[in-house]
C-alpha cells in the first residue's frame, strides 16, 4: 500500500488510513499515516493496557517536533484485538490470544500493508509484545523503543496481589495502578481523571479486561546478555534498543532488568526524572530529541534539525553536565558510539549520563575519547 501526501503544502498533513486488518489471532485495528518509501522501515507502534493510539500516542505524534520524525518515515498504529475506540465486545466464543500470539499477529499485519522493516515503539504491554517479536523475527524489525517494559513474567506475589486488586478494585483503577506511580496516582488528579475518562468512555471494559488478564499471564522473555567473548548463541535483541521509564513509573525496576539483560553495544537506558508512567505524553519534546538521536543512529534521518544541541570534546571519564533544574535523564549502555554512549558508573555498575529538560547531554564514545552533546 502506498499512500501519498501532498507535498505542496507548508504544513505536513500525511494522508491517514484505517482499516481492520485480518489476521491468525483476530482482526487488529490500524491506522497508517505518510507515505511508504524504499529501504526505509516504518514507525509500528502498540499501545499499552486500557489505551488505543489516540490516548497513548496523540501527544507525541502530533507534536510539533515530531514532523520531521513523520516526513522521513511513515507510521503504523497497531491496536490489539477489541481494544479500538469504540469496540463492540468480543464474542463469548472468541479465545482472546495469549501474549506469544499477540507477537505472531504483527507479522500479518506487515505482510498486509507490504512493509519490509519496522521501527517499533510499544508502551508497557505493547513494550512486551513488540520485544518478543523482534526476538522471534528479527529480520522484520531494524530498532525498538520500549517504553515501560517488563520482561519478567508474574511472580506468586504478583499474582496473588491480583487475586486481592481483582476483589477491591474496578477495572478502571487497575489500569490506572498499572499506569502510574502512586506519587501520580495521589498527586496529578488532572492527569489521573483524564485518563480514567478515556478508559470509561472510550474502550470496551470487556475487551480491555481479556487483554488485561492476557498480559497478567505473560511468560518471561528469557533474553540474556551476552558475555564479551563468549557464546554468540544466547537469546536477546539483536537490533538497536532505546529503553525508556520515567523515575516515577511503577516499572522502574523492570525497566532497569531488562537493560541488564541487554547486549549494551545495541541498547540505550533513557531514564527520565520527574516524569511519571506516560513519558510520552508527560514529556513529550523530551522523548522526540532521544527519538531523533536513536532514528539517526540507525542511519536514517540524517538532516533533521539539532539546532538546539551543542558538542564538546572530553576524556573519557567526562560526565555529562547538569545544567537544568528540571527534569534529568540517565543515558545507558548506548548503541555501538552512534547516538549517546558511556558516562559515569553507578553502584550497580551501570554506566550512565544525564540529560535534563533544557539540557539533553549525550556522550558518544570511541576508544580513547568522548563528545557529549546538550542543548
Amino acid at each position: 500500500m502506498v499512500l501519498e501526501e501532498n507535498d505542496s503544502d507548508s504544513v505536513f498533513e500525511p494522508q491517514i488510513t484505517d482499516e481492520h486488518v485480518e489476521t491468525q489471532y483476530g482482526d487488529v485495528h490500524c491506522v497508517m499515516t505518510g507515505t511508504l518509501k524504499p529501504n526505509r522501515p516504518v514507525i509500528l507502534t502498540v499501545p499499552d493496557i486500557g489505551l488505543n493510539h489516540k490516548s497513548c500516542y496523540e501527544s507525541l505524534f502530533n507534536h510539533e517536533d515530531m514532523q520531521e520524525i513523520a516526513r522521513c518515515l511513515p507510521v503504523c498504529h497497531v491496536e490489539a484485538p477489541g481494544q479500538h475506540e469504540g469496540a463492540k465486545t468480543l464474542p463469548a466464543v472468541y479465545t482472546y490470544p495469549s501474549m506469544e500470539q499477540l507477537a505472531e499477529v504483527l507479522p500479518d499485519v506487515l505482510k498486509h500493508f507490504g512493509f519490509h522493516s519496522v521501527v517499533g515503539i510499544g508502551v508497557g504491554a505493547g513494550a512486551y509484545i513488540l520485544a518478543r517479536f523482534a526476538l522471534d523475527h528479527p529480520d522484520l524489525v531494524d530498532g525498538l523503543v520500549l517504553f515501560n517494559i517488563n520482561p519478567n513474567a508474574e511472580s506468586l506475589m504478583d499474582t496473588v496481589a491480583s487475586k486481592i486488586t481483582d476483589w477491591t478494585h474496578t477495572l478502571p483503577d487497575k489500569i490506572l495502578t498499572h499506569l502510574f506511580g502512586k506519587d501520580e496516582l495521589q498527586m496529578n488528579h488532572e492527569l489521573v481523571a483524564t485518563y480514567r475518562h478515556h478508559i470509561t468512555a472510550t474502550m470496551n471494559q470487556s475487551n480491555v479486561s481479556q487483554f488485561f488478564r492476557s498480559y497478567n499471564n505473560r511468560t518471561a522473555l528469557e533474553i540474556e546478555r551476552p558475555a564479551p567473548g563468549g557464546s554468540t548463541n544466547v537469546r536477546t535483541l539483536t537490533c538497536s534498543t532505546l529503553l525508556v521509564v520515567g523515575d516515577n513509573a511503577p516499572t522502574v525496576e523492570a525497566v532497569v532488568e531488562c537493560n541488564s539483560k541487554l547486549n549494551p553495544t545495541k541498547t540505550t537506558f533513557l531514564k527520565m526524572a520527574d516524569c511519571g508512567g506516560l513519558p510520552q505524553v508527560d514529556q513529550p519534546a523530551k522523548v522526540i530529541e532521544a527519538l531523533k538521536y536513536f532514528i539517526q543512529g540507525m542511519g536514517h534521518l540524517s538532516g533533521a534539525s539539532m539546532t538546539r544541541l551543542r558538542s564538546r570534546t572530553g576524556s573519557s571519564s567526562s560526565t555529562a553536565s547538569h545544567d537544568g533544574p528540571r527534569s534529568r535523564a540517565h543515558t545507558d549502555e548506548l548503541q555501538r558510539g552512534r547516538t549517546h554512549s558511556h558516562g559515569g558508573t553507578d553502584k550497580r555498575g551501570h554506566t550512565h549520563t544525564d540529560v535534563s529538560t533544557e539540557n539533553v547531554s549525550t556522550v558518544k564514545q570511541s576508544v580513547s575519547k568522548s563528545t557529549e552533546m546538550a542543548c
